[in-house]
């Protein structure tokens, strides 16, 4: 245990005084940058490369990424982003940004901010690769991206990645013949909060090392198993609170599959240590994990079995893991409702996360496992829009600068500091959502 741990608690920073990312951002990675003080660039283009293209924005490090576009991006290669970039896709118009056609890595991708923004990979994507893979760097967090049709894992952390927080997310549809959710191993720490893993056959996730998982909601998955609790060797540390599990049409096995000696867990509704790592006060007064295993069309699950014999050879603890856990923990009833109304891409909703969210409000009657993005009706149509007017081009439109104080026709003042800390573009970003 000192060993991995010792290696979480290094690579940290505990200093309560550092910026959050953005207002609401928590867990490991909240600390991230994410391009403050850096360039503003602008997405004009929904081409694949060259100038105003996405893939031509995060190519460079120390960038804020807006869009004056909204729709389709369609790649036919990875898209590699580089160090302390913020992409910023409440920016978009219309309805919003999807990256379709191959995948992302954020390896090497310190201090990454990416929200609200589309990437479905699909069988045109680079075989046995994932739609995003992130296998080193440090502070990064994920916040209301939807990600699909990973051709080999969906969404995976691995390696020596260190501080990375996945929240709010939708992880879904991992094309067969694999169809996973995908790895978060890695002993430099990982917090995943109120995601929806909807439609992999497997791993969902598989976890090994440092990780904290808390309010998640997991559904359809398949012959390959839900949660799948390291099962080879190396040590992990992980706290399991307040999840529900509902099967759906595909599933034939447990919502907990494997696990060893090796891991060890806190999946009970624990009380918080250290204070300054959580702003709860007292006992989580909630349930535990539910499971509703029926597939009866109604939400009627149960708390999971409390004995470390329904879950093989899982180490359990008595309190959990002191890492920096969600602002306010849900109950796995709560959780839900939070999740399907928010997860994802969420301020305009494609008609594929609508349908994915749908199949888990069907409890059981919806949901199939895919081989091809066509069985789904592909990335759709999305709506492009109209930027609003910008003129100093600084990020921010002329009538939220007016309406703040600020000068549309100096595009220096969207780097200057507020008195919360953000700068004013960031506070611009941030009050989109």
């Amino acid at each position: 245990m000192k060993l991995t741990l010792s290696l979480w608690a290094a690579a940290t920073t505990a200093a309560a005084a550092q910026q959050l990312a953005f207002p609401g951002a928590e867990g490991m990675g909240r600390f991230a940058t994410g391009g403050r003080f850096g360039e503003v660039f602008k997405v004009t283009n929904l081409a694949d490369s060259g100038a105003g293209s996405l893939r031509d924005a995060v190519s460079q490090p120390n960038r804020i990424v807006v869009f004056d576009v909204g729709g389709v991006i369609n790649v036919e290669s990875r898209v590699v982003v580089s160090k302390n970039v913020y992409i910023a896709g409440q920016t978009a118009p219309g309805d919003g940004i999807t990256v379709y056609g191959d995948g992302w890595s954020w390896s090497n991708a310190n201090d990454a901010i990416t929200r609200y923004i589309r990437i479905r990979m699909g069988r045109g994507g680079a075989s046995g690769k994932d739609a995003i893979t992130i296998a080193e760097g440090a502070r990064m967090i994920f916040d209301h991206v939807s990600v699909s049709w990973g051709r080999d894992e969906t969404f995976s952390i691995s390696g020596t990645a260190v501080n990375v927080t996945v929240q709010d997310t939708i992880i879904a549809q991992g094309l067969e013949t694999h169809s996973c959710g995908g790895l978060m191993q890695t002993d430099g720490g990982i917090s995943l909060f109120r995601n929806l893993y909807v439609d992999n056959n497997t791993r969902n996730p598989k976890v090994k090392g440092v990780n904290d998982f808390q309010n998640n909601i997991i559904y359809n998955w398949g012959r390959g198993g839900g949660y799948i609790a390291g099962d080879s060797a190396g040590q992990s540390y992980a706290n399991i609170i307040n999840n529900y599990y509902i099967s759906g049409p595909s599933t034939s096995v447990t919502a907990f599959t494997r696990g060893n000696q090796n891991f060890h867990a806190c999946r009970k509704p624990c009380p918080h240590g250290d204070q300054s790592f959580n702003p709860l006060t007292g006992r989580i007064d909630v349930k535990d994990n539910f499971y509703d295993p029926n597939t009866n069309g109604e939400l009627d699950g149960s708390a999971l079995c409390e004995s470390s014999t329904c879950y093989s050879d899982i180490d359990f603890q008595d309190s959990p893991f002191n890492y920096p856990g969600p602002e306010t923990l849900h109950s796995p009833q709560e959780a839900l409702d939070i999740v399907l109304a928010n997860a994802g891409a969420s301020i305009v909703r494609d008609s594929i996360d609508t349908t994915l969210v749908n199949e888990v409000r069907s409890y059981g009657l919806d949901g199939s496992l895919i081989a091809n993005e066509d069985e789904v009706g592909g990335p759709g149509v999305i709506a492009g829009g109209n930027a609003p007017t910008d003129s100093d081009g600084d990020g921010i439109p002329d009538e939220w600068e007016k309406a703040n104080g600020l000068d549309p026709n100096n595009a220096m003042d969207g780097m200057a500091v507020a008195e919360n800390g953000y700068t004013n573009l960031e506070n611009y970003i941030n009050s989109l959502v």
